[in-house]
């Protein structure tokens, strides 16, 4: 089976111009736990949900059971607040290029964040916060050309993200990170021929891509995350009509312009269009 799928770790540009996050608070208090941050993942993001512990309004469907939180302390909720500013200090650095500054303050700031996340599971703009931070590391070592960090960071990232867009499914960008994380794993397990591994990646970014055209037909991002899920999976699925609901999608995208250039190489190959 012919390959085509490129192993482009930078096709989703990091979420760097996002607002920084709410401090926790200033003066912590010994049983006061930080106030969820605001950090959206993309400034387009919408609200976020109501704290999963609060109470239904008559006749609303009962919630699932709240995941059991804990306070923070003192010292997690002032390395919180570090966490903030070194994520925004971040992101200010991958803007401006220096990517190994963006590294530094992004491991500085994830364990803390990390910390939040497991003190209250059920917090989900921490949970966002979090796959956020992982996400602009991974994009930031990529830029280095550590793409064993990247795979890593990604693979930290995945099961954050799954829960932010099972939390807000309405969200296009986050639907579309997360299908973008899973087609690089995707893509990193085809590189080496295992398309048993790889293939469980594309089905489940060809869900989420399905959707988010469905919500946007006309929006380019959307479209090249779907037209890079169906060039995997047409390389590791049994399934008839991949392939060629590939190349045609493709060839329709060349011609009006909204193709990318991870995915052109791959469409010229498969239509003949370039020898591989």
């Amino acid at each position: 089976m012919a390959r085509y799928a490129k192993f482009a770790y930078l096709m989703f540009a990091a979420p760097l111009a996002l607002a920084a996050p709410a401090m926790a608070q200033q003066t912590p208090a010994a049983s006061t736990s930080p106030a969820a941050p605001t950090t959206p993942a993309t400034p387009a993001d919408p609200a976020a949900p109501a704290d999963a512990t609060a109470m239904p309004a008559d006749g609303a469907t009962t919630p699932a059971p709240a995941t059991t939180a804990r306070e923070m302390t003192p010292d997690e909720i002032a390395a919180f607040n570090q966490a903030v500013t070194d994520f925004t200090a971040g992101q200010s650095a991958q803007q401006a290029g220096d990517n190994a500054g963006a590294v530094a303050k992004y491991d500085a700031a994830i364990p803390a964040i990390r910390t939040a996340v497991e003190a209250d599971p059920g917090k989900i703009d921490n949970v966002n916060f979090l796959a956020n931070a992982l996400y602009a590391d991974a994009a930031a070592y990529g830029a280095m050309g550590q793409m064993d960090k990247v795979i890593s960071l990604y693979n930290d990232a995945l099961p954050y993200w799954r829960k932010v867009v099972e939390a807000k499914p309405t969200d296009t960008a986050s639907r579309n990170i997360l299908a973008g994380i899973l087609i690089q794993l995707g893509n990193q397990k085809l590189a080496t021929h295992d398309t048993d591994g790889a293939d469980p990646y594309y089905q489940e970014a060809l869900t989420l891509a399905r959707k988010s055209t469905a919500a946007q037909p006309t929006d380019a991002v959307s479209k090249n995350i779907l037209l890079s899920a169906l060039i995997g999976a047409s390389q590791t699925s049994m399934e008839e009509g991949l392939r060629d609901e590939a190349i045609n999608m493709g060839k329709a995208m060349m011609a009006d312009g909204t193709i990318d250039a991870t995915n052109r190489p791959s469409i010229e190959v498969m239509t003949g269009a370039k020898t591989g």
